[in-house]
């Protein structure tokens, strides 16, 4: 239980005392400054602390905002001030000040500073480096009427206000893709509600999510019509509660670390079982689609690495304004196009409808090929808006940003020893250069050598040494973001190619398993990073090889293997299995025993 400290008593008639203990505070009260510090300091150093003035009027969802949200050290709204554990000894300091300038701390209509001293501590904590966070209300009230008109029309503003409504509103995610927006927000904030009401978490919901659609995966596997028809109706419930669980966060203020790593890994995983059910399904009637499969988690899983990528190196760098960006400024402005832009993009909800309806109503082939023109049309149509904004405007980049793109690259020992030892060649911007030759030339010999050829082991081999280079100088290029998604096409594509090459049975099925397998190391690695807790720690990097040295090994597997009949699926086989179990082992241990800061991610639609 966390602790509210009322700076004096409640004014006659508050429900103050009973709101905060509704909220979880044990409530105290002090009768000054000096009070209210022992008091503090009887509160262990762990816990999460509120002080609060007695005279507050205002809604109990903007004392739930200011208060509990657990994502922010110190948080504070007009009346009330909280503190975690990591700004508890700021606030300490700011209170010892505000004692030995003689700030009191009295009932309503004392004079002078101890007015307000809620607020003269968040400014205090400000100056002392502790960002505090200062919550939109919107038309919610809080405030510390000074008199007896002031309070009453406090509290009639109160009651002309529907706070429930307004807690409804702020659980649906302010910009969302159109079929989310129109079609599921409008009641699945409901169900949130319902299930917040009943004591379920969001992590509780996401698993639910995740459990539908690997249902909703194994009737698509049956290869049957009523088995599509349950698949895409499944599907469709899966995601309604993919944004129930987001919407009970923000609803009840239920964020956490590990809640927004189950909700960005579990739609991946919900995503790629669907794709292998429908391979399975479509398998059972005789059509090979495992390369369409493979080829859409691909696109999928790179056109996210693009997002991420742009995201890192631009949210921190300082620019000039570019037209492009202008221009989309002008565009937003127009109601429609904002949600044609939405829509064109494929975010998630457009996506898993169409998924779902094509499901039911087609066949796999057709569900997968629907998915990689969309998919492509929209990676195209928002990596060239993004490398026109980055080549017309002048960025300065950051050394976090730099750093961020080098961990999203995952270069392994091999990249890792050509960039020590080559230092920092060539001029800013020389990274995506040598990313895209190095990509370009890996590909070129993967497809133009027969399966097998040795000659694609010396071109793997010099697609590590080119690696090693284009990450030996910080990427502060204007177009060094691309060079993660460079790696993503080269290894991931390479398994596509040498695992559809090969005559060896079921390859294709063991290479989406390794992909898969990967790509769940990638994303990891992104949220890692967002949660502000770094990249996966470099042994974890070394021993799976990093994407130069797994490459490397597939086409060596592959040169070794050619005529050895189904070795090479058992060899992907194994890598899939190995690679999971290190990186799955891990990183659960890391989301499960994390100091991160609590996060709830908010996400891109797509």
């Amino acid at each position: 239980m966390s602790t509210a400290i009322l700076t004096g008593p409640p004014a006659p008639g508050s429900s103050l005392d009973a709101d905060l203990r509704s909220l979880g505070f044990d409530v105290r009260i002090a009768t000054g400054a000096e009070e209210t510090g022992s008091l503090l300091e009887s509160v262990p150093a762990g816990e999460r602390v509120a002080l609060v003035d007695p005279r507050f009027v205002g809604h109990l969802h903007a004392l739930r905002l200011a208060l509990t949200d657990p994502r922010f050290p110190a948080a504070a709204a007009p009346g009330a001030l909280t503190a975690q554990s990591e700004a508890r000894p700021a606030l300490t300091r700011a209170l010892t000040a505000a004692t030995a300038v003689s700030v009191t701390v009295g009932p309503a209509g004392t004079d002078g500073p101890a007015d307000d001293l809620t607020g003269t501590l968040a400014d205090a904590l400000d100056a002392d480096g502790v960002a505090v966070h200062r919550p939109q209300l919107g038309t919610l009230v809080a405030t510390v009427p000074t008199d007896a008109e002031a309070r009453h029309e406090a509290r009639a503003a109160v009651e002309a206000v529907d706070e429930e409504a307004v807690r409804l509103r702020s659980a649906v995610k302010a910009q969302d893709g159109f079929f989310t927006t129109f079609c599921i927000s409008p009641y699945s904030r409901y169900l949130a509600r319902w299930c917040a009401r009943r004591g379920l978490t969001p992590n509780q919901v996401t698993t639910a999510s995740l459990l539908t659609a690997l249902i909703a995966a194994g009737c698509a596997a049956t290869g049957e019509r009523g088995g599509y028809i349950a698949a895409g109706v499944l599907l469709l419930v899966s995601f309604v509660l993919d944004c129930t669980d987001g919407q009970i966060a923000r609803y009840s203020l239920q964020y956490s670390t590990l809640g927004a790593w189950l909700d960005a890994t579990f739609d991946r995983a919900k995503e790629y079982a669907f794709y292998a059910g429908l391979a399975l399904g479509a398998a059972r009637t005789g059509d090979d689609v495992w390369a369409l499969a493979l080829g859409a988690m691909i696109l999928m899983t790179c056109r996210h690495i693009v997002d991420f990528a742009f995201y890192e190196a631009t949210y921190d760098a300082t620019a000039s304004k570019s037209p492009s960006a202008a221009l989309s400024g002008r565009l937003d402005s127009v109601g429609w196009t904002v949600w044609v832009r939405r829509i064109v993009i494929l975010p998630i909800g457009e996506r898993w409808a169409m998924i779902a309806v094509l499901t039911a109503a087609t066949s796999p082939r057709i569900v997968f090929w629907a998915l990689i023109v969309g998919c492509a049309f929209a990676a195209c149509y928002t990596t060239a808006g993004r490398v026109l904004r980055s080549v017309t405007r002048k960025a300065k980049r950051t050394d976090r940003a730099a750093q961020a793109l080098a961990d999203l690259a995952d270069s392994g020992p091999l990249a890792s020893l050509v960039a020590r030892v080559i230092g920092r060649p060539g001029a800013r911007g020389a990274g995506v250069v040598f990313g895209a030759v190095a990509t370009g030339g890996l590909l070129f010999a993967v497809l133009d050598r027969p399966f097998g050829d040795r000659q694609t082991v010396i071109a793997a081999i010099g697609y590590a040494v080119l690696a090693g280079a284009a990450v030996a100088r910080p990427l502060k290029g204007a177009l060094d973001w691309l060079v993660p998604p460079l790696f993503r096409v080269a290894e991931y594509t390479t398994v596509l190619v040498l695992a559809a090459r090969s005559d060896s049975a079921h390859a294709l099925p063991a290479a989406f398993g390794l992909v898969a397998a990967v790509a769940y190391h990638h994303y990891d690695t992104v949220y890692r990073i967002r949660g502000g807790t770094g990249a996966p720690p470099t042994w974890l990097v070394r021993v799976t090889g990093g994407h130069e040295g797994r490459t490397l090994l597939v086409v060596a597997l592959a040169a070794l293997l050619a005529d050895r009949g189904d070795d090479f699926t058992l060899a992907l086989t194994a890598l899939a299995v190995a690679v999971a179990l290190v990186w799955l082992v891990e990183s659960i241990r890391f989301w499960v025993s994390s100091g991160a800061p609590a996060v709830h991610d908010e996400g891109e639609t797509a």
